[in-house]
């Protein structure tokens, strides 16, 4: 059986690149920032244990790799946090050549980058004001250290309330679930959201490990959870000034998309 689940997940894998991304870039309640002065904070976790299984999880690179070289290319400025502060691991299986790319691996021989990882902000020191957006990565990790998170739930729901983006991929939707608006309400209350399914969970081998279903914790915070066709293939979603991705394949088309709402509210303001 575990045979022929690691077949099917590397089929889908490879299918990836063959299935379009569903977009819907609409910015609503988009208050302008300045391009020149816009900046986004990247979250990464920083827990690395499996209740039983002797590898490592962390974050997931290529969530990491993907999204910064799209918001690096157009000129976005961007600072990475973690929850304490400190050290991000990287999940162990992220690093296998099955899952790494050739501009993942030159961020891996970046010394300068990887030392970001090493040394990453504590959020309880990090000031939002300066943000225009911000971005939860993944990896199986932030399912312990995202999901009841007071300082990064205060970054997150400072940054909306001030007209900027907030956007995640895969398991780092679980920092979503904890956001309130100004009113006191789930965030994504209503909104139509993506992340890790649970049948991705159960495929991956990893049902008996998280502390709980991504999927199931994102619908009872009253989410219109949406899910790609296929397992493992690209799917990201904007829903006003919310932008999420359902899988490590999704970073990349989560880059975009926040790119996208940058733009126009770089745009509103140069008029």
């Amino acid at each position: 059986m575990n045979s022929l689940l690691q077949n099917l997940v590397a089929f889908v894998v490879a299918a990836a690149l063959a299935i379009p991304v569903q977009a819907d870039a609409q910015a609503q309640d988009t208050p302008g920032v300045r391009q020149s002065a816009q900046r986004v904070l990247v979250v990464v976790t920083n827990h690395a244990d499996y209740p039983s299984r002797q590898d490592k999880t962390g974050l997931w690179l290529t969530e990491l790799t993907h999204f910064w070289d799209v918001l690096q290319e157009a000129g976005i400025a961007m600072d990475i946090t973690s929850p304490n502060g400190g050290k991000s691991p990287l999940d162990e299986r992220s690093l296998s050549n099955f899952y790494l790319d050739d501009a993942a691996r030159s961020h891996l021989g970046d010394t300068a980058f990887m030392e970001r990882l090493e040394k990453t902000k504590h959020a309880a020191d990090v000031d939002p004001s300066g943000y225009t957006a911000i971005y939860f990565t993944g990896g199986h990790g932030t399912m312990w250290d995202f999901r009841q998170a007071p300082d990064i739930k205060r970054l997150a729901e400072a940054i909306y309330q001030q007209g900027g983006v907030v956007s995640a991929v895969c398991h780092g939707n679980a920092a979503l679930v904890q956001l309130q608006d100004k009113d006191g309400k789930p965030l994504i209350n209503g909104r139509r959201i993506t992340g890790f399914s649970n049948l991705e969970e159960r495929l991956s081998g990893m049902r008996s490990q998280v502390p709980f279903f991504l999927e199931d914790a994102l619908v009872d915070a009253g989410a219109k959870y949406e899910k790609a066709f296929l397992p493992f293939t690209s799917y990201a979603i904007t829903d006003g000034r919310i932008v999420t991705g359902q899988n490590p394949q999704s970073g990349r088309a989560v880059a975009l998309q926040v790119l996208a709402l940058l733009q126009l509210q770089a745009k509103s303001v140069s008029k």
